[in-house]
C-alpha cells in the first residue's frame, strides 16, 4: 500500500479550481519529485498533505490515515518543510530546535539528544549558538529540515527547499536529502530546479492546471519524452534551405538554426502528438540533395519530459 495517496483530491478557491480530481500515489521509501508550472497546484497539494488545508472534496491519506479526520494521528508521522522558514527574533539555533522539540512532547535528556542528533545530521553543530535570523539562506533551509527531523517522521513534505540557494548550498541540500532517503524516509519534494530532481528522485509526478499529467518512474518519464524530442542536424551547405524543408514536413513542430562554433546547427523538434520517425529526417534531406555531416538525437532529460507533458498553462 502506498504511504501517500490522494483520491479525486479537489481544492477550490471560489471559482478557481486549484486541484482537479488529483489521483496521486507515492510508495514507501520513495523520493518523489513533484513538478509543474507556477500556479499548477503543487503547494496546495503539499499543504493539504501537511494537514494545513482541507480538501473541498476527495480524499488524501498518509499511511492509510485520512486527512481531515485523523490529523492528530497523521502529524506525528510527517514533517513539512516550507519554502521559507519562520523564525523568532533573538533566538539561537539550539533554542529554536529545543522549542520545537518541546512542542513535539520531547523533554529532558531525550530532547537534548534529539536536538544534538538533528544538528549533526544537518551539519549545523557549529551553528548551535548562532542567531537564527543571522543564518544564510542555505543554513536556514538546513535548520528547517533539522526542525522536522526532531520527532523522526516517516514522511517529509518539502516545498521548494532549494529555492534561492547558491550552487554549493543546493548541492549540500541534495546530499542531505539523499542521506535522509538512505535512512528510510519517504520524501515528496517540489522544485523548479529540474536538474536537481533528476539526480535525486526515483519517481516523478507532473501537474498542470491542477491535473496530474504524468506519474511514474523517472525512466518512464524520459522514455515518454523521447516521442517529442529534439534532433541536431548539420548540413554541409544551404542550412537555411534545409531548415525550410524540414519546417514544411508533417510531424516536425519547429526548426531553429543555432550557430555553434561557427557552424549552423539545425535543432529539429518533433511534434509530440504526431511524431515523425527519426530516420525520415535525414532521408528527406538526402533525397532533396543535401549532404549531412551530423545527425543525432538531442539530450533527453527531465526538462525535456516536463516540456513534453505540459502545455504551459496554469490553474
Amino acid at each position: 500500500m502506498p504511504i501517500i495517496e490522494t483520491i479525486n483530491l479537489t481544492r477550490t478557491y471560489g471559482d478557481l479550481i486549484a486541484l482537479d480530481n488529483l489521483n496521486l500515489t507515492v510508495d514507501r521509501g520513495a523520493c518523489f519529485g513533484f513538478i509543474g508550472p507556477n500556479g499548477a497546484g503543487k503547494t496546495t497539494t503539499i499543504r493539504i498533505l501537511s494537514t494545513l488545508l482541507k480538501p473541498s472534496w476527495g480524499e488524501a491519506r498518509i499511511d492509510g490515515l485520512t486527512i481531515g479526520y485523523q490529523n492528530s494521528l497523521i502529524r506525528p508521522i510527517i514533517g513539512y518543510v516550507p519554502d521559507f522558514i519562520g523564525t523568532y527574533d533573538d533566538m539561537l539555533v539550539s533554542e529554536y530546535l529545543e522549542f520545537f522539540a518541546a512542542c513535539y512532547g520531547i523533554h529532558g535528556s531525550k530532547r537534548r539528544t534529539v536536538v544534538a542528533e538533528a544538528l549533526e545530521l544537518t551539519d549545523l553543530t557549529t551553528k548551535a549558538g548562532s542567531q537564527v535570523d543571522g543564518l544564510s539562506r542555505g543554513m536556514s533551509q538546513r535548520l528547517s529540515i533539522a526542525r522536522v527531523l526532531l520527532h523522526d517522521p516517516q514522511v517529509l513534505l518539502m516545498d521548494e527547499p532549494a529555492s534561492g540557494l547558491d550552487p554549493r548550498a543546493r548541492i549540500e541540500i541534495r546530499e542531505l536529502l539523499k542521506e535522509l532517503q538512505r535512512l528510510g524516509k519517504t520524501i515528496l519534494i517540489s522544485s523548479h530546479i529540474l536538474s536537481e530532481l533528476s539526480e535525486l528522485c526515483d519517481t516523478v509526478g507532473i501537474i498542470e492546471q491542477g491535473k496530474l499529467c504524468f506519474s511514474g518512474s523517472m525512466q518512464s518519464a524520459l522514455e515518454a519524452a523521447e516521442a517529442g524530442c529534439e534532433y541536431e542536424v548539420i548540413v554541409e551547405q544551404r542550412s537555411s534551405e534545409a531548415a525550410q524543408l524540414l519546417t514544411e514536413a508533417e510531424g516536425i513542430s519547429r526548426v531553429k538554426v543555432v550557430k555553434t562554433n561557427g557552424v549552423d546547427v539545425l535543432h529539429v523538434t518533433v511534434d509530440r502528438d504526431r511524431p515523425i520517425a527519426a530516420a525520415e529526417i535525414p532521408a528527406r534531406l538526402i533525397t532533396a540533395g543535401f549532404r549531412l555531416s551530423q545527425f543525432q538525437r538531442g539530450q533527453v532529460n527531465l526538462e525535456t519530459a516536463f516540456m513534453h507533458h505540459t502545455k504551459g498553462i496554469v490553474a
